[in-house]
């Protein structure tokens, strides 16, 4: 049985079969074993083409990973757990934001404590755009009835809406570069998602507490892990579904 997903993330990459097995140090025929027969590669091999192909383990091999050890890695991409976000030290979101290279993606309905915590958030986002970050921004659209409807739960009516527009109002500037993806989404989310490359930090909602009360998961991307990218499909399913903000 062929590796047709080793074939195609080889192909994207532009990188042979004997490039491959020159920078892995093995014969390129291994490397032809690896697609035509679909061999799976001893552990170490694996996670080196991983790397160069930037594809993760577990998407090139489905079969090489055992649920344990995809246990194991996924507990081990917790980093900590704070009882509440408001517990989170400013510190932190600095760090991520400062630090982030590839990406930045945000989702919640308004999120704007960020504004508070860092009154230059806006500046920072489009400086990382421009110098080759990808950022995209999923926010509330303050008409939708997820957010009504959330307002509610929180005892909070209108106020959520409320707190949308005034996300909105604070991304003017945004929405006139073009270097930064903003979207306006009207999901019922169960967990709002700040991601800065390979850290991300889910604020999960529970029922009738406000964001700033319920717990945030600080996890850290590891290979074979599979919480870290859980995460991520339910953002690329928002963003998908998302529509673009008017510039």
């Amino acid at each position: 049985m062929t590796n047709d997903r080793l074939r195609s993330a080889l192909a994207s990459a532009s990188i042979t079969t004997a490039e491959l097995g020159e920078r892995l140090q093995v014969d390129a025929k291994t490397v032809d074993r690896w697609i035509a027969n679909g061999r799976i590669p001893h552990r170490s091999n694996r996670q080196r083409v991983a790397a160069v192909l930037a594809q993760d383990e577990d998407y090139l091999w489905p079969d090489a990973v055992s649920d344990s050890q995809a246990s194991a890695a996924s507990r081990a991409e917790v980093v900590t757990v704070y009882p509440t976000r408001g517990s989170i030290p400013t510190s932190l979101w600095h760090s991520l934001f400062d630090n982030a290279s590839e990406s930045i993606d945000v989702l919640a309905f308004a999120a704007s404590f960020l504004h508070d915590t860092m009154p230059d958030v806006d500046e920072l986002l489009v400086a990382k755009a421009r110098s080759g970050v990808r950022v995209r921004l999923a926010f509330g659209d303050p008409n939708c009835e997820a957010v009504r409807i959330r307002g509610i739960e929180e005892g909070i009516g209108e106020s959520l809406a409320e707190r949308c527009r005034l996300t909105w109002k604070y991304l003017d500037p945004i929405l006139a570069e073009p270097e930064v993806s903003v979207r306006a989404h009207s999901t019922t989310l169960y967990c709002s998602m700040f991601r800065f490359d390979n850290d991300l930090l889910a604020n999960h909602h529970l029922l009738g507490a406000p964001a700033n009360h319920s717990p945030v998961v600080h996890m850290r991307r590891l290979v074979g892990g599979r919480l870290f990218d859980h995460h991520v499909k339910s953002f690329e399913r928002v963003w998908s579904e998302a529509s673009e903000a008017p510039r």
